[in-house]
């Protein structure tokens, strides 16, 4: 099943943070939004640009995101304030921007109101805090519940709508999941911890059933839980995690994170650009330290 229908048949049944008309994407079948939105900033090598848009009948509320480009040529006259139209392409498996085109005269552009712009308080070889989550069978669990074990974890929301973002993290952790337990060699001693950051929506209910579209019925070593906004306020600057709400939706990064045995930040991956084997070799890696 592909995730956008099963995202949009979940939200239908319980209550969409979604447009509930987002149609079905397939994997043959490219699905393309006319968008207008005022840019905020660009980056330096032309592949993203930053936009706060309208809203996407049909697909998204009005936000501010992150949007990859496939030719950066199509970036290189644009600069944050350009007012634009432009037409996102959403894939099952990915997303971008093309046709971008400025309408309007450069104006300041909006910060985000509660953008939390803040570099990492730990690197590698810190020891990361204990924090408590709830998991999707409703228990309360923390980091030290692993405590031997490497521990790969990422941010999501369940109501996420960009393949590139929350879904391909998941798909990540699958697939790293797959090249682990089919390694005879690889340790024992890992787990995968997939945490949402959006307490008032996704219940244990909800991650259940979001759960099970990625994982299937099998459960082992890979764990979806929620983390509550106390957790976040604590954790988001250990980790360099940004995020903020707007319009009814979540904008953030992402942000993964691999721990040994003993908690101690083994790697950390930035943005969506590294792939499932090296996860899986960060996790060896991380494993063999502290193992029990």
């Amino acid at each position: 099943m592909n995730p956008i229908i099963f995202l949009c048949g979940l939200l239908l049944v319980i209550g969409c943070k979604r447009e509930a008309s987002t149609p079905p994407v397939s994997a043959a079948t490219n699905q393309t939004y006319s968008v207008r939105g005022v840019v905020q900033q660009v980056s330096s090598d032309l592949h993203h640009a930053t936009i706060k848009h309208e809203k996407i009948p049909g697909y998204m509320a009005a936000m501010t995101m992150d949007f990859s480009v496939k030719n950066t040529n199509a970036l290189a006259n644009i600069s944050g304030g350009d007012e634009i139209t432009f037409t996102l392409v959403v894939t099952a498996d990915d997303d971008w921007i093309e046709n971008i085109q400025r309408t309007g005269k450069s104006v300041a552009p909006t910060p985000a109101p509660t953008w939390r712009v803040v570099e990492s308080e730990l690197q590698v070889g810190d020891t990361l805090p204990d924090y408590e989550f709830t998991s999707e069978s409703g228990q309360l669990i923390r980091f030290s519940d692993f405590h031997g074990h490497a521990i790969a974890f990422t941010f999501f929301f369940t109501s996420c709508p960009l393949p590139e973002f929350c879904p391909r993290m998941n798909k990540n952790f699958l697939e790293a999941r797959k090249i682990l337990t089919n390694d005879t060699n690889a340790p024992a001693n890992w787990r995968l911890l997939s945490i949402s950051f959006d307490s008032d929506f996704d219940t244990p209910e909800i991650l259940s059933g979001y759960a099970k579209f990625y994982r299937g019925e099998d459960t082992n070593r890979w764990l979806f839980a929620v983390a509550s906004t106390n957790t976040l306020a604590n954790l988001a600057p250990k980790v360099d995690l940004n995020f903020w709400r707007e319009a009814g939706s979540i904008s953030h990064n992402l942000r993964t994170v691999v721990l040994d045995g003993s908690g101690k930040i083994s790697k950390q991956f930035d943005g969506n650009d590294w792939t499932p084997e090296q996860l899986a070799a960060a996790i060896r890696a991380a494993a063999k330290t502290n193992a029990p």
